[in-house]
């Protein structure tokens, strides 16, 4: 239901894909202004809050975090424009992302060879003797965690951030 000067928090979540429990979130972290309450309770969100979610979405989807959005969005608010703190962020995070492709390089690499050395020990297996692979795992210090748990670790934490 559209309501003069503004929209229900039902509408601004479906129509920006996402829950009310993140708007609320949002709310609450102020990255959205305190919206004005009807006599019922309900949330009237100003007609730019629309924009201001799709816009959260948008910097969340390329990485910036709700700390990094709450502080500079707050700095935009006040009228001060984080321009230089929104791009020194974004090459921080491509700097981070170079480092993960290298690490994943190097990853890809030793599973490389091992699955070559696990292939060749295979090919000259006697029957059905046992190998003990995992115990040929090489202690390499350059891939002491697997980029694979952080990945891992990235997709739980996704599933218990409201939406």
């Amino acid at each position: 239901m559209r309501v003069p000067n503004g929209h229900r928090s039902g509408e601004i979540a479906r129509n920006a894909g996402v829950s009310v429990d993140t708007l609320r979130h949002y709310e609450r972290r102020g990255l959205l202004p305190k919206p004005r309450r009807l006599d019922n309770g309900y949330r009237i969100y100003p007609p730019e809050a629309l924009e201001r979610v799709l816009l959260i979405q948008r910097a969340l989807s390329v990485g910036f975090t709700l700390d990094e959005l709450e502080k500079l969005l707050r700095a935009r608010d006040r009228g001060h424009p984080p321009c230089l703190e929104v791009r020194s962020i974004a090459a921080r995070k491509l700097r981070e992302v170079e480092q993960q492709l290298e690490d994943l390089t190097r990853f890809r690499e030793v599973l490389e060879g091992m699955i070559r050395d696990w292939d060749v020990r295979l090919a000259h297996r006697e029957g059905e003797a046992p190998l003990r692979l995992l115990e040929t795992l090489p202690p390499n210090p350059a891939v002491r965690r697997s980029p694979l748990q952080a990945l891992a670790f990235d997709q739980r934490r996704k599933r218990k951030e409201p939406k």
